[in-house]
């Protein structure tokens, strides 16, 4: 990967679940792109390490809490001095039938997905609005358009985070850009119980047109691009990153199938 070295100059943003994986590395492309970043994160520490590594601003953040949210941004745009640039990535799902969420379950992938994008969105919006424009990036997921089975607070979480994005781009036109992200497998810590697996990711691989795996750098890059002066005349979209899976082809429900039979054959 090669950084847009200064395609973010005097950029503030702001990136929840910063601490690890997608959100870490969107946290390293931005401030390589020039900009000034706060980290919010459930995980203090882990948003100091990478605040640390990139000359940014460490908060402890509850997204689903919007006393947590509230009180987070309003300490990193003192910090860094206004916002420019939301990118709401914090996220959490788990997997199993419909019929046996528990409320509790149900209501932790909705709160944190959904909820939590929600609350990350009113609370930045005025302050954008203030600054004169800004950008707002969500982090949705492949599942936003093609759900999978064994997810479906998640699915619906983040489908509603790809509508959420469309109303909020009709909204706050032309002041702030908002556009969401939809990875489809990419390589990081929450997907290494598959990609570790060389049966699990050979069968995400053999039915993914480009073959692979996709990267936190590679999404990190769109996040960066669509907030940056090269997608000046883009708002309103979900931007899919899955290496062709969401052709017609079934590369989720394969790797479920064949998960489930290493399982079986346990």
């Amino acid at each position: 990967m090669i950084p847009g070295v200064g395609t973010l100059d005097g950029h503030k943003a702001i990136v929840t679940g910063g601490g690890s994986g997608i959100g870490e590395a969107i946290s390293r492309r931005f401030a390589a792109d020039g900009a000034r970043v706060a980290v919010l994160d459930r995980r203090v520490e882990a948003a100091r390490s990478v605040a640390s590594a990139v000359g940014g601003v460490a908060l402890e953040c509850d997204v689903a809490s919007s006393s947590s949210v509230d009180a987070a941004i309003e300490a990193a745009a003192a910090e860094m001095g206004g916002v420019t640039d939301l990118v709401n990535n914090a996220g959490l799902g788990m997997n199993k039938p419909l019929h046996q969420y528990t409320d509790n379950e149900w209501a932790l992938v909705v709160g944190v997905n959904l909820t939590g994008t929600f609350n990350c969105m009113r609370a930045v919006v005025p302050l954008l609005l203030d600054a004169g424009g800004g950008c707002i990036v969500n982090n949705a997921s492949f599942n936003a358009v093609r759900p999978l089975s064994g997810e479906a607070p998640y699915s619906a979480a983040k489908a509603a985070v790809a509508n959420l994005t469309m109303t909020a781009a009709i909204e706050y036109a032309p002041t702030i850009r908002v556009n969401c992200v939809s990875p489809g497998l990419i390589d990081t810590p929450l997907t290494a119980l598959v990609t570790s697996n060389d049966e699990w990711r050979a069968a995400a691989e053999s039915s993914t047109p480009l073959q692979r795996v996709g990267t936190a750098d590679e999404v990190a890059s769109v996040f960066a691009f669509l907030c940056s002066d090269a997608a000046a005349y883009i708002t309103g979209q979900n931007i899919v990153i899955d290496g062709g899976a969401g052709l017609p082809n079934a590369q989720a429900e394969s790797l479920i199938k064949t998960i489930m039979r290493s399982f079986s054959r346990q």
